[in-house]
């Protein structure tokens, strides 16, 4: 959520279409949170956004110096390389591992904005844009085909570009949900939370049809205290959503919207992501989470008891 900053205040946007929100309970499940990276100065230090390569490295963009890192399972830095502003990171169908610039309004003017590619198996990976010359760009999310999802804070419509870098203007037109942040794709629907509605929605995108698109739930039934959505993840067939403001991480099925608080007590979360093919952590229980405190920490999720 780099485009906006936080003091309490919240910046008002279109009337979601689910309504009736209640206040959210605690999930059955227990969660347990360690520390895997400990951060430095809040703000100065932030990190952005997360992903698994699957090949046991984790890329972390750390938004303010302009930085792409790579982490062994054990927390040990391995490499690290420069990428203006990085943004949403996520695996391509192709291996490859992509990153959006230009997501800090510190950077964006001088370096525009977009989407870069790099290779996770190099030595010392080197970024080349992917996609170029588009602003205020925040998450991403890569289909089956290659086709690139962007998000944008301050805007209405996600952005579909394909593999080759041209961008799918009808797409985009129909898919006009403003202001989102997390996206995260799962079977044939595009998942986005919302940051700049009062009533932090979380919607529900077919990608096929993208006009066609919903509200799963709204999560603030208070708009005076909109939680500031961040990314989010599928995870045990539901989805899971950072909310920055408040510091927790909220559960929600995507079938019926019912939600639950997973876990609280984090430090202005930006991205949660399932461990995937990182040495020993388990995928089935085992989140991992970054946040603009600069820390990145581990949350381990167990059965309702």
């Amino acid at each position: 959520m780099s485009a906006l900053l936080v003091g309490g205040s919240q910046i008002p946007a279109a009337a979601s279409q689910a309504s009736g929100a209640k206040a959210l309970g605690s999930c059955a499940e227990q969660a347990n949170v360690e520390v895997f990276r400990e951060g430095g100065i809040p703000l100065v230090d932030w990190r952005e956004n997360l992903e698994f390569d699957g090949r046991g490295t984790l890329w972390v963009s750390h938004l303010n110096k302009n930085r792409v890192e790579g982490y062994a399972p054990d927390g040990t830095l391995r490499t690290s390389f420069p990428v203006g502003g990085p943004g949403g990171i996520r695996r391509g169908p192709d291996g490859m591992m992509y990153v959006n610039f230009g997501v800090s309004p510190l950077t964006s003017w001088a370096t525009g904005g977009g989407v870069m590619r790099f290779d996770p198996t190099a030595a010392t990976p080197k970024a080349e844009k992917v996609v170029d010359g588009i602003s205020g760009v925040n998450g991403l999310a890569i289909d089956a085909e290659g086709n690139f999802y962007v998000s944008r804070e301050l805007a209405t419509g996600i952005l579909k570009f394909r593999p080759d870098g041209t961008k799918d203007e009808e797409w985009t037109r129909a898919a006009n949900v403003f202001g989102t942040n997390g996206l995260e794709i799962v079977g044939d629907t595009l998942y986005a939370s919302v940051i700049t509605n009062t009533t932090s929605p979380v919607v529900r995108v077919p990608l096929k049809d993208p006009a066609a698109h919903t509200t799963v739930t709204e999560l603030s039934p208070n708009p005076l205290k909109a939680k500031l959505l961040d990314d989010l993840t599928y995870f045990e067939g539901k989805l899971v959503v950072a909310s920055f403001r408040d510091g927790e991480l909220i559960q929600v099925d995507p079938a019926t919207g019912r939600s639950c608080t997973l876990v609280t007590g984090l430090r202005t979360p930006t991205s949660v992501r399932v461990a995937r093919g990182f040495g020993e952590h388990d995928p089935r229980h085992e989140l991992f989470v970054s946040e603009a405190s600069g820390r990145i920490v581990k949350v381990t999720v167990n059965g309702a008891s």
